[in-house]
């Protein structure tokens, strides 16, 4: 329940002008309390004028934001465009204004969560690419402005480097002269970049005590590429690694080794080794056949997070991950793209037991699951009550296995989120998988309701209307995809033109 406090502060701010005029008389403890009050009618004049008089040492965005005994409601999720605009703009006024004191040292603008429905008035977000714009062109336009003789104010933020905004990014990271906001980055992902691009404007963002770094979809790495970025750049606090596609295939230009040995892997290996905060890695499709043992032996710290989708495992590796230390402290795994049951059923049900005390997500996405697999499953999955999230998409089950599957799961006690797939009845006869999109979504509409609301039954009568169930056919949201789509598009076009050019030489010179 709101405090008598904060619905006086939602009153107060209900009106911009009064509250405006009124600020020099409002004690500084009460800021706080204003600025959510204001978020949350989103009031951004109000927002700004707070920001250019914030009174405290420190300003954090998360911690306002989130629930608090006078103010119950969780903001997080709000990435409201209007509001956060005039975060920064007010965080410019704050640094630009001149005469009194200015106690403010640190803006922390992380924490706050990208989401498919905003629930702010305008409707409007503003995503974690444009987010890191913005911030970028302010402190580029505070450099041209300021005189820079007062002490700058700290920015912790999360970036979103693309090739639409690397220039100004490299720009607000790197200041030739004077900054009054200097930016600390926490949390960096990086898409449509070439590895050059990348290592430079990582070199800027303060490596040194970064947390988290993603490398995703369009950056084109191979291993020679990730060694150079692990060892030149150096990443000590990191603490979750995203690598993007066959980031561990070999350079081209390189040559087998006499003694047969993979050096490059050899060398990433041991840079992973000294990062002794790392607990989450992502190295999904690349090709690591046999490669597992010498990836994850090294490791100082037991993984928590580990997404080694399609990354062609043999039995070796998954022996390795069934008898590993990593194995007790999983709490989320991706092994899709293996044929667990057919391949590995043994190694796989041990991996499961001994992660079932720590696993609360796991996803098994195109695993060529069948119904004669769906008792081994069941077995398996039966000792992990920690189970919050299970996602099975694109495998082949019929309804009534995922019958049989959904009544086993009403079992699992913390179990909230399942992926299933189309059943295999709702598609033509003879549908073989995987399955490209196209096929994928060539189903029986009406027959898949009539399946999934049996399947919700399933739930309801066994007391579970607590799980909630869906068939993302292409995935689940993404809010960076979704907020950078249109260059990303432009990238691919301009990367198949390129290859086609290519091509066309080579024809010529066969010729």
């Amino acid at each position: 329940m709101r405090s008598l406090r904060f619905i006086s502060a939602e009153a107060l701010v209900s009106h911009p002008q009064v509250a405006q005029q009124n600020l020099d008389g409002v004690a500084h403890n009460l800021y706080p309390l204003l600025f959510k009050a204001s978020y949350l009618l989103e009031q951004a004049e109000v927002i700004r004028v707070l920001l250019e008089h914030w009174p405290l040492e420190e300003f954090r965005l998360s911690a306002l934001l989130g629930p608090r005994s006078e103010a119950p409601e969780d903001l997080r999720d709000r990435t409201c465009r209007a509001c956060l605009e005039a975060c920064v703009q007010g965080l410019a006024d704050h640094v630009l204004r001149a005469g009194g004191p200015r106690r403010l040292r640190v803006a922390d603008l992380t924490g706050v969560r990208d989401m498919q429905a905003q629930q702010c008035p305008c409707g409007r977000a503003l995503g974690r690419w444009g987010r890191t714009e913005l911030l970028a062109r302010t402190c580029c336009r505070l450099q041209a402005e300021s005189p820079g003789a007062r002490r700058p104010v700290w920015v912790l933020a999360d970036l979103f480097v693309t090739e639409g905004n690397f220039e100004v990014v490299v720009q607000a990271l790197g200041p030739a002269g004077p900054a009054p906001l200097r930016v600390h980055c926490l949390s960096f992902r990086a898409d449509s970049l070439g590895p050059s691009q990348l290592l430079q404007v990582l070199r800027l963002a303060g490596p040194g005590e970064l947390r988290r770094l993603e490398v995703v979809h369009n950056v084109r790495l191979h291993a020679g590429h990730v060694q150079q970025l692990l060892a030149q750049v150096g990443f000590p606090q990191l603490a979750s690694l995203t690598l993007p596609a066959k980031a561990f295939d070999a350079p081209p230009t390189s040559a087998s080794t006499p003694d047969g040995e993979d050096h490059l892997l050899t060398s990433i290996a041991w840079e992973l080794s000294q990062m002794s905060q790392l607990t989450e890695l992502s190295v999904a499709f690349s090709t690591l056949t046999g490669k597992i043992p010498k990836l994850l032996g090294p490791l100082r710290t037991p993984l928590r997070t580990l997404d080694l989708a399609n990354c062609s495992l043999n039995h070796a590796d998954m022996a390795f991950l069934a008898d590993c230390t990593h194995a007790t402290h999983l709490e989320v795994l991706d092994l899709s793209g293996h044929s667990l049951f057919g391949l590995f059923p043994s190694t796989f049900f041990r991996l499961l037991s001994r992660a079932a005390q720590t696993l609360r997500v796991l996803t098994l996405e195109e695993c060529s699951i069948e119904d004669g697999h769906v008792s081994m499953l069941i077995l398996a999955l039966s000792p992990c009550r920690e189970l919050s999230e299970l996602r099975f998409l694109g495998n082949p089950l019929p309804a009534q296995a995922l019958r049989r599957l959904f009544m086993a799961l009403c079992e699992l006690p913390k179990l909230r989120y399942v992926e299933f797939p189309v059943p295999k009845d709702c598609y033509p006869e003879g549908t073989a998988y995987p399955q490209d999109e196209l096929a994928m979504s060539k189903f029986d509409q009406q027959k898949y309701d009539v399946i999934a609301e049996d399947l919700r039954a399933v739930l309801l009568r066994a007391g579970r209307g607590d799980i909630q169930v869906c068939t993302p056919l292409f995935g689940s949201f993404d809010p960076d995809i979704q907020e950078t789509s249109n260059e990303l598009g432009a990238f691919l076009l301009r990367a198949f033109k390129a290859a086609l050019e290519n091509f066309s030489r080579a024809l010529e010179q066969m010729e």
